[in-house]
């Protein structure tokens, strides 16, 4: 069962899809999820509209890929989101045994191809894991070429540093430019 929503808010904002009516909302910081959970029901509902070719579609295996920076949002916002999906009978892939440090696994990139909805939580240190960044790549090429949804969620950042990467964002890629070469990096700033 879901929490009472506490009195103190945190700004989230997402964008979805072109027919979303919903740009940004409101949830409380025990996540009354509701509304959220109302569109991404309803995005599983209209069908995507996609240039992919019939030969480029997949089965999908997963509504929801949910891609997220473990330490920042695991034992709130993300365990709120799961338990709201979980009630309402929503496939998803969450992955939670993977110990930080860890390559990419092959698993974890299929998951993501036969995934419907891409939920991308930009939290503050998400940049700072080359194992989202990795992610996020993937999801971006499936979106084009299958036509998958992105729904990127702010989780208390401002959109407009996830954008031109300020802020912890910004501090992240100078980090990553010391650690990997100059064209994968160049490629997680196109992406993001």
């Amino acid at each position: 069962m879901l929490s009472e929503p506490s009195t103190t808010e945190i700004p989230l904002r997402f964008r979805g899809a072109e027919r979303s009516a919903m740009s940004y909302s409101y949830f409380s910081r025990v996540s009354n999820i509701n509304a959220f959970l109302l569109f991404v029901c309803l995005s599983l509902c209209v069908p995507l509209t996609s240039s992919a070719s019939s030969s480029d579609t997949l089965q999908s295996k997963y509504d929801v890929f949910v891609s997220f920076r473990g330490a920042d949002v695991r034992e709130g916002f993300l365990s709120h989101l799961i338990e709201a999906l979980s009630l309402n009978q929503i496939d998803f892939f969450v992955d939670y045994n993977i110990p930080k440090g860890y390559q990419i696994s092959d698993a974890l990139l299929r998951a993501i191809e036969v995934s419907s909805i891409y939920l991308i939580i930009f939290s503050e240190n998400y940049a700072s894991s080359s194992w989202c960044l990795l992610e996020l790549v993937k999801m971006v090429e499936c979106s084009e070429k299958y036509g998958h949804m992105l729904l990127p969620v702010f989780y208390k950042v401002d959109p407009s540093d996830v954008r031109h990467q300020r802020g912890s964002y910004g501090e992240a890629f100078v980090a990553h430019e010391t650690e990997y070469n100059l064209t994968t990096v160049q490629t997680w700033r196109f992406y993001l």
